[in-house]
């Protein structure tokens, strides 16, 4: 969707450097310059700058200590991710900075890239190209066929070219070859090491220092596993995930991860409050409204949850729009041996609501339904969108091969899994309400919101995962008449009883399009419903005025 040149607004600039600092221009780029007609300040104005004022007083000095050592990681993730996005971004960031207009130099620091991730990835400088589909994962010139042609000629590359952890380059002949990344990042991560390495020399808990050491391990060797398990162990206020993760940035085949860091401070009464629900992972996994054949009932359940506030983040956690929850690791492996950790952002949640969900709602729902929208029912759905991506077809079998749902579908999963998860924990939350659990009476208010939850996350670009999972779930909708157009007001009404029964239906279908990985039939699904109609435009041009996401200004130090 495009809505440029919308925004006259824009909140003060600050370049927040994933990279580099600004140079001076010289000749060979100093007529590179801001796209015409691309309203970068407005584009940059739509994120709200939030600053983040966590509450330290409790930490030991001990601890204080350790938070302030591994502050340190983030922007050296910063740095990675940078080449992530792009292996020429350190060029391009320069080229940007040539231009003397600051402006576009804040949208690159905000994006890690010259494009803009809420228009589909447009650039918004002129006379630079479009971001690489692969990021900086791959050859810019590499396609899809030349790397399927690769592994058909050299099978025994597989491993290493699906590998979540190498990068794809040319050699001198113009042949791929893979180079790991704690090779091709080296530069960076040795000095992560180091300062995980002295963190855990600080840290008087015994989990943290353990997941530290392994993880410092880990960083060297490309091997995970172990480091993994040991953060499902974690005890004590001081929460960190850092490593490479997630694959959004992996528009070829989805299968390169991405450095992050969450640096956080756990709230044990609100952890404790939503840890029952993770005993019903087992139960929710067989009421799932699909044949017994996809269901998982093998994966681990462990699954603890974290409610905790965010004091720093780094790498792709800090990239444009802004995680309010994670559910990881997302190694099928330890997912089956021990679940997965479902963390609760609560400091970067509320301020989405405040600031975004809540304005949002009146002007996507006719006026008593939007007096429905609640903060409670964010957090529930962000907490059950999280616990549900523990549920479902993982490990599957394929003509006779026993693969993963990920590997599958490849450039599709993300955005098919995010709107598995959101529909998933819907449908989940109308089940812990008939079970008692939570407030029945409260379901229309739930509904309302999660609704609403679609068009804050449609408004993140068609390129976004969650954005094509939200816009799935709503084509979806519309298709069955569970939501109303009343075209006078421009706003949408809630068949309350047809939604829920929407829910359902729709979340045994993605169900099955994974458990049956068929790469063309999850391609047909997309193509049908990842997509937006007039109605859907007409109300996110009605939002303009109402921020897209947040940009939050951590401090850096306790």
């Amino acid at each position: 969707m495009k809505h440029w040149l919308l925004f006259a607004s824009a909140a003060a600039l600050v370049a927040c450097s994933g990279g580099s600092d600004p140079v001076q221009p010289d000749t060979e780029v100093a007529e590179v310059e801001a796209a015409p007609f691309y309203d970068v300040k407005g584009q940059y104005g739509k994120f709200a700058e939030i600053r983040i004022k966590p509450d330290t007083a409790f930490l030991t000095d001990s601890e204080r200590a350790v938070v302030n050592k591994l502050m340190q990681i983030g922007p050296l993730l910063d740095d990675v991710f940078l080449l992530q996005r792009n292996a020429e971004n350190d060029a391009i960031r320069r080229r940007v900075a040539a231009t003397g207009d600051p402006d576009a130099l804040a949208m690159f620091d905000l994006h890690y890239a010259h494009c803009d991730g809420l228009e589909d990835d447009a650039p918004f400088v002129d006379g630079l190209d479009t971001c690489p589909v692969g990021g900086g994962f791959y050859p810019t010139d590499m396609t899809k066929e030349e790397f399927e042609a690769h592994l058909t000629a050299n099978p025994s590359d597989r491993p290493a070219f699906t590998s979540g952890y190498t990068v794809i380059r040319r050699n001198a002949d113009g042949g791929l070859y893979a180079v790991p990344y704690s090779v091709e990042y080296s530069d960076y991560l040795d000095s992560v090491v180091r300062l995980m390495r002295e963190a855990a020399a600080l840290s008087e808990e015994p989990t943290l220092k353990r997941f530290l050491t392994l993880r410092a391990d880990a960083f060297e060797s490309d091997d995970y596993f172990e480091s993994e398990l040991a953060w499902m162990d974690l005890e004590g206020p001081i929460e960190i995930a850092v490593g490479p993760y997630e694959v959004y940035d992996d528009g070829l085949f989805g299968y390169k991860t991405a450095y992050e860091m969450f640096l956080t401070l756990k709230d044990p009464e609100a952890s404790a409050a939503l840890d029952k629900y993770k005993a019903y992972l087992p139960t929710m996994e067989a009421n799932l409204p699909v044949a017994d054949s996809y269901k998982n009932t093998s994966r681990g359940f462990e699954s603890p949850i974290a409610v905790v506030d965010q004091i720093k983040g780094g790498g792709d956690n800090s990239n444009g729009v802004q995680t309010i929850a994670f559910n990881l690791p997302n190694d099928e492996r330890v997912r089956e041996a021990k679940g997965a950790k479902k963390v609760i952002l609560s400091n970067v949640l509320g301020a989405k609501y405040d600031r975004i969900l809540a304005p949002i709602g009146e002007r996507v729902l006719v006026s008593d339904q939007a007096a429905l929208t609640a903060k409670k029912w964010m957090s529930n759905n962000t907490l059950f969108h999280e616990l549900s991506h523990s549920l479902g077809p993982g490990v599957i079998t394929v003509d006779g091969r026993e693969t993963e749902v990920r590997l599958e579908l490849k450039d599709l999963y993300s955005g098919i899994e995010e709107g598995k998860a959101d529909v998933m924990g819907a449908y989940n939350i109308l089940y812990m309400m008939d079970e008692g659990e939570l407030d029945a009476a409260d379901r229309n208010a739930f509904l309302a919101t999660y609704f609403t939850g679609k068009f804050r996350s449609m408004r993140f670009g068609t390129g976004a995962a969650h954005a094509k999972g939200a816009a799935y779930q709503y084509s979806y909708y519309r298709e069955v008449g569970a939501v109303e157009w009343l075209p006078e007001q421009e706003r949408f009404r809630i068949d309350f009883d047809k939604l829920a029964q929407a829910i359902s239906d729709l979340t045994g279908k993605v169900v099955m399009l994974q458990g049956d990985g068929n790469y063309a039939a999850a391609k047909a699904f997309m193509d049908k419903y990842a997509v937006l109609d007039a109605e859907a435009e007409i109300v996110l041009g009605n939002l303009n005025d109402i921020p897209y996401d947040i940009r939050p200004i951590y401090p850096n130090g306790i």
